[in-house]
C-alpha cells in the first residue's frame, strides 16, 4: 500500500472524495496530532460508500400517457446493473398506480430500444451521457390503405416492421400479410399536404381503430378460424367469424378535376424514388425514424398474391382492386388505349354494383356444405386415385403443334411475317419449312427458359401476336410470332409464360392460365355478346372520365367515351361485383409492365 506523508487540508481530502473517489484508491492518510483523525477519515469511507466504486446518476424521460409531456427522473446506477432492474426503481420511484407493462427503454442516441432485459447496462454500452427514454412500446399510427382512406390505430413501434404489418393485416382482417408493407409518402405528396391544408378532401378524413377494444368488430381472438391442411384457407366464411366489413365496400371515383390535380406523369426516376421509401422488414419503426401519429402507406409490396379466394378474402381483394385500380388512374403502370377502356368498363360495372341496393356480393358458384366437401375429399384420398391415371400423368408430355407466322428483325429488312409449322415441346420451340418436314432437322430451336414474353394484341383489329426476347451472349435477340386467332393466341402465350420460368404445359396451371387470357380478350373486344343491343347513350348517367387517366380523358370527348366504355361493358354486364374485382386484378397482372419496379442503385 502506498503512503503519502505529510499535512493535508480537510477540504482538499474531500474536495477529491468528492470529484473523483477512485482517485484515493490505495492511500493512507495521516493528519495532525491533535486533530480529530478519526472525523475526517469516518467523513471519507462514508461518502466513498454512499457513491459507490462506480455508479453514476443516469437521465431517464417518461412518458406516461398519450399527449402527455415526459417527466425526467434521475437514477444513481452501477454498470452491472440489469436492465429489468433499471425499470424496477424507475416504477419505484415514479409511484404511480398504471400499468406499465407495455413500456419499454429507448435510447435515442444510438436509436435501438433496449428490449433485453437481462443484459446489463455495462453490455449495451450505456453510460451517464445517455439520455433514455420509457415509452409505451404500441403508439397510434395513421395508416393510408390501398382505397385511400385512412386509419389510426396502435401499432408496435419496437417490434420489427414485419410484425408490425402482420398486426394491421390481423385487425383489418387481410390474410397473406407477407405481401405487404408500409411505404413512407414521398417529398412531394408531404409538400403537396401541407399546400392544400386548407381544402378538406374526403382522404383527410382519420377512422380511429382500437384493436383490444374491436372499433370495427373485424377481429375477435375467441373466433381464430380453423384452416384446411392442404389449401391452406379457413374451414368457414369470413362473414362467420367476421360479420359486415366497412372495408370491403369500394370507394366511389374521384371527379376528374380532383384526379387531375393528383396525376402526375412519371419518369424513371420518380418510380424508383417511390420505391426507395419501403421500410426495411427487419427493423422497428422507431429505428427507421417513424414517430407516433406519422403517417404511412400500407401497399401490396410483393407482386405475388397466393390464394386468392373470394369466399375468405374480401378485404384482400378489395383493398387490392383498389391499389390496381390507382396504379391504372395514375399511369404508374403502362397500357394501351384498349386496355385502359376494358379496365374503365370493369370499374364503371364495380361501382354500378356497389352503389345498388343489392348488390351481388357473392359468386354465382352454389352454396357447398363444408363438412360434406370435407369428408368427400377425405374418402378420395383414402380410396386413391386411377392408378393408370396417375402413370397416364407422368409418362404423358404435352406438346403444341401449328401453323404459325414467324418475323425477326434485322436491319434494313421489310420481309413481312412467313409462315413455319411450330411444335412446342416441353420449354422448347422448334419451327420446320412444313408440317411434312417435322420428323427432319428443325430450321432453329428457341429455348424459352429465361426469355421475356411480351403480347402484341389488338382486338378490334385481330392482330394476335407475341414479342419474345431471347437471352443471348450479346443481349437479347428479339423474334415475332403471329397467331391467326383468340384461342390459339391464348394456348401459346400460356405455354411461353410457363416455359419462360422453366416449366411445362404439364404444370397444373397451363389451364387456367389459358381461360384467363380468353377472358382478358374477351374483355377487351367491342363487339356486343350476340342477341343484345347496342347501349343507348343518352339514356345512361355516366361521368366517363372518372374512369380513365387524365391523359385518356383529355384525348376524347366525353360522349365519345361514354359510347366506347359502354360497348366494352356488354362483355362483363353479367358479373358479379367480387367476380368483376377479380378479373380486375387478373387484367391488372397480365400487363407487361405488371410486378416491375424501379430502383436507384
Amino acid at each position: 500500500m502506498l503512503e503519502r506523508r505529510g499535512q493535508m487540508s480537510r477540504s482538499r481530502i474531500l474536495g477529491g472524495v468528492s470529484s473523483r473517489a477512485h482517485t484515493w484508491t490505495g492511500y493512507l492518510f495521516h493528519f495532525p496530532k491533535g486533530k480529530s483523525s478519526g472525523t475526517h477519515s469516518g467523513t471519507i469511507m462514508a461518502t466513498a460508500a454512499e457513491l459507490g466504486h462506480n455508479s453514476w446518476e443516469l437521465s431517464i424521460q417518461v412518458d406516461q400517457r398519450e399527449g402527455d409531456e415526459g417527466m425526467k427522473f434521475k437514477l444513481r446506477v452501477k454498470g452491472d446493473l440489469h436492465v429489468g432492474g433499471l425499470m424496477l426503481k424507475l416504477v419505484e420511484k415514479i409511484k404511480a398506480p398504471q400499468d406499465w407493462s407495455d413500456h419499454a427503454i429507448w435510447w435515442e442516441k444510438r436509436s435501438c430500444w433496449l428490449l433485453k432485459t437481462h443484459w446489463t447496462l455495462d453490455k449495451y454500452g450505456v453510460q451517464a451521457d445517455a439520455d433514455l427514454r420509457y415509452t409505451p412500446q404500441h403508439k397510434p399510427l395513421c395508416i393510408q390503405l390501398p382505397n385511400m382512406k385512412t386509419i389510426r390505430l396502435p401499432v408496435s413501434f419496437s417490434g420489427v416492421v414485419f410484425k408490425a404489418v402482420a398486426e394491421t393485416c390481423k385487425a383489418l382482417n387481410i390474410r397473406r400479410s407477407e405481401e405487404l408493407s408500409f411505404l413512407k409518402p414521398t417529398d412531394d405528396q408531404k409538400k403537396k399536404k401541407k399546400k392544400d391544408k386548407g381544402t378538406e378532401s374526403a382522404f383527410d378524413e382519420i377512422l380511429n381503430m382500437d384493436v383490444a377494444g374491436g372499433a370495427l368488430g373485424l377481429y375477435s381472438k375467441t373466433m381464430t378460424p380453423t384452416y384446411d391442411p392442404d389449401s391452406g384457407s379457413p374451414a368457414s366464411s369470413t362473414s362467420l367469424w367476421f360479420g359486415d366489413n366497412p372495408l370491403t365496400a369500394c370507394q366511389p371515383n374521384l371527379p376528374p378535376e380532383e384526379l387531375a390535380k393528383l396525376f402526375k406523369p412519371l419518369t424513371m426516376e420518380d418510380k424508383a424514388v417511390i420505391n426507395a421509401g419501403w421500410l426495411d422488414s427487419s427493423r422497428s419503426l422507431m429505428e427507421q425514424g417513424i414517430q407516433e401519429n406519422d403517417r404511412l402507406l400500407l401497399r401490396f409490396k410483393y407482386h405475388c398474391f397466393f390464394d386468392l379466394n373470394p369466399k375468405y378474402d374480401a378485404v384482400r381483394i378489395t383493398q387490392l382492386f383498389e391499389q390496381a385500380r390507382w396504379t391504372i388512374l395514375l399511369e404508374e403502370i403502362d397500357c394501351t388505349e384498349e386496355e385502359m377502356l376494358m379496365f374503365a368498363s370493369l370499374q364503371y360495372h364495380i361501382c354500378k354494383l356497389t352503389l345498388s341496393t343489392e348488390p351481388l356480393t357473392n359468386s354465382n358458384e352454389p352454396e357447398i356444405d363444408e363438412v360434406e366437401a370435407a369428408l368427400s375429399n377425405l374418402e378420395s384420398t383414402l380410396e386413391g386415385r386411377n392408378a393408370d391415371k396417375i402413370l397416364e400423368d407422368i409418362t404423358d408430355i404435352p406438346k403444341l403443334e401449328d401453323t404459325l407466322k414467324l418475323f425477326r428483325p434485322k436491319r434494313l429488312t421489310l420481309k413481312p411475317y412467313k409462315e413455319y409449322w411450330f411444335v412446342f415441346r416441353d420449354t422448347t420451340i422448334s419451327y420446320y419449312k412444313n408440317r411434312e418436314s417435322a420428323n427432319k432437322e428443325p430450321i432453329e430451336q428457341l429455348h424459352l427458359r429465361g426469355c421475356e414474353v411480351i403480347p402484341d394484341v389488338n382486338v378490334t383489329e385481330k392482330k394476335f401476336g407475341l414479342k419474345l426476347l431471347l437471352p443471348a451472349a450479346d443481349g437479347m435477340n428479339e423474334i415475332y410470332i403471329r397467331c391467326d386467332n383468340e384461342t390459339q393466341y391464348a394456348k401459346w402465350k400460356a405455354a411461353c409464360l410457363l416455359a419462360s420460368k422453366g416449366k411445362t404445359m404439364a404444370y397444373s396451371s397451363y389451364r387456367t392460365e389459358v381461360k384467363n387470357i380468353q377472358s382478358f380478350l374477351q374483355m377487351k373486344s367491342l363487339a356486343p355478346p350476340p342477341g343484345q343491343a347496342a347501349p343507348d347513350v343518352e339514356s345512361m348517367e355516366m361521368n366517363a372520365e372518372c374512369f380513365v387517366s387524365p391523359r385518356y380523358a383529355k384525348k376524347y370527348k366525353t360522349k365519345q367515351l361514354t359510347t366506347r366504355i359502354l360497348e366494352v361493358h356488354h362483355n362483363i354486364s353479367q358479373l358479379s361485383l367480387m367476380e368483376a374485382k377479380m378479373r380486375f386484378i387478373q387484367a391488372w397482372q397480365s400487363l407487361p409492365d405488371f410486378g416491375i419496379k424501379y430502383y436507384i442503385v
